[in-house]
């Protein structure tokens, strides 16, 4: 039987559905949590510990996943799949020791864990909470094994079976939170541990079969240290957003009750934009640049990074003014129900339209980065971000006292804007064998035709609303389907060859 062979395009369709399925199902899976223990003590305890290990060393295993690919490419195009094969087992080795370590400490210190990451001062919140802090410190054994193996599976062009093996942890969990509500909640963690489990066995074994074979071996070797020494900028990197987020939630403590969850809120929607399109474009040309790169393939390097600022802002553009146009229906759409009324839409729409302000810098942040990578470089990413940091910083200060919870959200936007121009003019002057853009005049007329779009679907949407009733889903749908239609037809009257691609989507290649 012939197999069926998928373009790209078809790919990132699939890709952003499954990721969408599987927010979906994660939603569903806080609905049981919330239907059976509610608010109450269980719920602060396995919330708490589930976020402890993932603080620590979530950041860390997706730095060396991240830093594994170019290292893992070179060793595939110039040494041949045995010694990438060699190379993937020791890097693995040596995570599952440090994760073993880290488990032990967990298991033997749970109790000292608990009372410098929380203030929690109820005995039985506490006991409880160290209790599932040793059950989610094991999983992250599991946890180690299945992100590298799922960087080895994107070398390899595997990107769809990841995300439904996904679905299988968030299952676990669903089904052992029904079993702990009428049995024991002391059996609520142990959902973790099963799901993680099962999902490190599943993506080993498509491993497995996609040629990667184990060898027993410690021994490190340059390759592996060379890994590591990757890993820790971009650590560092993850880190800087970490440290920007918990400074807006500090300054917003101070402000108006609901500040801080407007800015939740709105932030929410801006990063759900741009893990749907652009972050799920990147995971699948990564690997391509840095197999360009290990060839030293430079002009394939610089097409693909060229093709993928174009698609970057083909998509980040219209999304950007969108969703400044339609700020508060956005907010009134995803949110307003329940307890989320007229006055937290008004609280939060203002963060939202901040927020969008930097989206497509954001975009284009995601995309440059992943260029550096490719070529190894994980420091200049992290200097980068500390200027993003510091004016966002120094602006906090200083918009928060005029704009209150909006300031914070504008600061962040103007941030992402230096981070992603330091990112473009730093590349120019360290990496001229590639050029990111050949057609200014390209980037201008995307704008344009993403403004003229965004502008004659919101006169429909004036023109249906003030017309005829329908639900606000229904009339933010048909504006935005208006919008859909009205900038294809112009991208492609423009003739902007990277719209051709939507061709693919009915091509089977």
């Amino acid at each position: 039987m012939r197999r069926i062979q998928i373009t790209a395009a078809q790919t990132a369709v699939l890709m952003a559905v499954l990721t969408l399925g599987s927010k979906c199902v994660g939603f569903v899976r806080e609905m049981v949590l919330a239907n059976y223990f509610g608010t109450s003590f269980i719920v602060d305890a396995y919330t708490m510990a589930n976020s402890i290990p993932n603080m620590i060393f979530g950041s860390l295993f997706s730095a060396v996943a991240i830093s594994f690919m170019p290292v893992f490419s070179k060793k595939v195009e110039l040494e041949g799949e045995q010694e990438a094969n060699l190379f993937t087992s020791r890097t693995l080795n040596v995570l599952m020791l440090v994760s073993a370590i880290s488990a032990l400490i967990g298991l033997l210190f749970s109790d000292q864990l608990v009372w410098i990451f929380s203030q929690f001062k109820d005995p039985e919140t506490v006991a409880l909470t160290s209790f599932y802090l040793k059950i989610t410190f094991s999983f992250i054994i599991f946890n180690s094994v299945a992100t590298l193996m799922e960087a080895f599976l994107q070398y390899r062009g595997v990107f769809l079976p990841q995300i439904i093996i996904g679905y299988v942890q968030s299952g676990c969990i669903i089904v052992i939170a029904i079993v702990s509500a009428y049995t024991s909640y002391y059996y609520l963690a142990f959902g973790i541990l099963l799901g993680v489990g099962l999902r490190a066995l599943g993506i080993s074994f498509l491993a497995r079969r996609r040629g990667f074979r184990y060898s027993f071996d410690w021994k490190l070797g340059a390759a592996t240290k060379e890994i590591m020494l990757l890993a820790l900028p971009v650590f560092i990197g993850g880190s800087i957003n970490q440290i920007n987020a918990f400074v807006d939630r500090t300054l917003a403590s101070g402000l108006q009750e609901g500040s801080i969850a407007a800015l939740n809120y709105g932030n929410l929607i801006v990063g759900m934009i741009n893990t749907m399109t652009v972050t799920i474009m990147v995971t699948i040309i990564y690997p391509k640049m840095t197999q360009a790169n290990a060839l030293k393939d430079y002009e394939r390097l610089g097409n693909i990074a060229e093709r993928g600022i174009n698609l970057t802002l083909l998509v980040a553009l219209p999304c950007t003014i969108g969703a400044l146009v339609y700020s508060e229906q956005v907010i009134q759409v995803v949110y307003e129900r329940g307890a989320f009324d007229p006055a937290a839409t008004a609280l939060t729409g203002p963060a939202f339209f901040y927020y969008s302000i930097g989206l497509v810098f954001i975009c284009l942040a995601t995309l440059l980065t992943k260029i550096y990578y490719s070529f190894g470089d994980t420091r200049t990413p992290v200097y980068c971000g500390l200027a993003g940091m510091v004016v966002n910083v120094v602006l906090n200060l200083i918009l928060v006292r005029y704009m209150a919870h909006a300031g914070l959200a504008l600061a962040t936007s103007v941030a992402a804007a230096v981070n992603a121009l330091s990112l473009y003019y730093m590349m120019k002057r360290k990496y001229p064998q590639i050029t990111l853009i050949r057609s200014t005049k390209k980037m201008w007329l995307i704008g344009a035709i993403s403004a003229v779009s965004v502008s004659v679907s919101y006169g429909a949407y004036r023109l249906i609303g003030d017309n005829l009733w329908m639900p606000r889903l229904i009339l933010l749908g048909l504006a935005v389907a208006v919008a859909g239609v009205v900038y294809l037809a112009l991208l492609f009257l423009a003739r902007i060859e990277e719209v051709n691609l939507i061709r693919d989507l009915f091509h089977r290649g």
